[in-house]
């Protein structure tokens, strides 16, 4: 029985409270009330916080859609973290076109040209879908792991507090409110009771009453303001230690932007190594290819040409650059020279090659071969020759030895 007793009092003291805060915020919305400001610095620190909140949301949720496209998969993965359960493995969009093509290939047949560059081109989809697997890992680690433990760790503290301050503040504000009244009441009793009245007997009998009244509300007002006033010392030592509790939350927004700057770095470093993955699988996989094989273009009834490899100047990473810094094109000059000399000379390789079909001399870079001109033969390619092994080669993949 106390103990409902207990809960009944609690609960209409909290709703008590509770409703004179919302009768001070209204009031301030309407400007009959005053209203206690928060000093200057820990205004721009909330700013701050919220602006942080704000963006933080927007680049994690930005973030996510770079890295996995599909809403679908990322609704999933969603309702997987919230479970704790770890997701199912599905296989990515570039390894999956990887798989299609060599599927293809092998249905076409491996010792087609069509079928072994589509073989060629699934291995490197697939090398290009791990390394996409390895970004999205890694980016989650370093980059969103952090950005969501502020949003629903630090940033959730701040609120809580921050929505104590304000109440706290409307407290401080309403036991303002009440002094002011308070002290007003006891004015006007007090200006009341110097009043006098004459005239018949009635008169100052009831005017003797009134002011045995007045007494009486003068110490009831009395009580109320002193009550008022100490009210008023509580909620304002509340008020002043909630907002220092805020204030030293709140400047750990500086650390908090430190951190996202490392991770930020991470995620660029991650990006940086993705892209540059890619570029050298691409540009493997375009040594390889070389140009179409001279047997696809005679079946369109069109003059076989030697595959020409392609550089592309701009590489990405130092890793790249340096892959590419030592590819070279052969000068018109030294290509009639091959082909106008009499005889066999030596030539090395300056780029892999693989031979399209058994015509064809399949090549290693920066390996010397013997070279020599056939009468009839298209003026891209020559005989190559390395031991007892003998093909065509295209001619823009040779460097002439003197």
């Amino acid at each position: 029985m106390n103990i409902m007793d207990f809960n009944v009092k609690k609960l209409a003291a909290d709703a008590g409270t509770f409703l004179s805060r919302a009768v001070q915020f209204t009031e301030e919305k309407l400007g009959q009330a005053e209203k206690t400001e928060l000093d200057a610095h820990l205004e721009n620190l909330l700013s701050k916080a919220e602006c942080t909140k704000i963006w933080t949301e927007k680049i994690m949720k930005q973030t996510e859609v770079l890295l996995q496209p599909n809403p679908n998969a990322r609704i999933e993965e969603f309702v997987y973290e919230k479970l704790d359960r770890k997701a199912p493995s599905r296989i990515n969009n570039p390894e999956l076109l990887g798989q299609y093509m060599i599927d293809a290939g092998t249905e076409f047949g491996p010792g087609t040209a069509y079928g072994n560059a589509l073989i060629k081109c699934g291995e490197t989809q697939k090398r290009i879908g791990t390394a996409d697997r390895e970004l999205i890992q890694t980016s989650a680690l370093n980059f969103l792991t952090p950005l969501r433990n502020f949003i629903e760790g630090d940033y959730k503290t701040i609120a809580k507090e921050r929505k104590l301050l304000q109440n706290k503040r409307l407290d401080l504000d309403a036991a303002k409110t009440r002094l002011k009244k308070a002290k007003a009441a006891e004015t006007r009793n007090s200006q009341l009771n110097s009043a006098r009245l004459e005239g018949d007997n009635i008169m100052v009998n009831f005017s003797y009453m009134l002011n045995f009244l007045h007494v009486k509300w003068l110490k009831i007002w009395a009580e109320e303001v002193t009550k008022s006033e100490q009210e008023l010392r509580i909620t304002q030592s509340e008020f002043d230690r909630q907002a220092e509790i805020t204030r030293l939350l709140l400047e750990g927004i500086s650390s908090t932007h430190a951190h996202h700057l490392r991770c930020l770095n991470d995620f660029v470093e991650a990006q940086m190594t993705y892209y540059a993955q890619c570029y050298q699988y691409m540009l493997d996989l375009q040594k390889q290819l070389g140009s179409f094989p001279s047997n696809y273009l005679s079946n369109n009834n069109q003059t076989s040409v030697a595959p020409v490899p392609s550089v592309l100047p701009n590489a990405i990473g130092s890793s790249a650059m340096a892959s590419t810094s030592g590819l070279v094109i052969t000068s018109p000059s030294n290509l009639s020279d091959l082909k106008e000399c009499s005889g066999s000379r030596k030539a090395r390789v300056l780029y892999d090659y693989d031979a399209a079909n058994s015509t064809e001399l399949s090549l290693l870079a920066d390996e010397v071969i013997t070279v020599f001109s056939v009468v009839g033969m298209d003026s891209d390619w020559l005989m190559g020759e390395r031991g007892n092994q003998k093909g065509k080669v295209p001619i823009t993949y040779l460097e002439l030895l003197n």
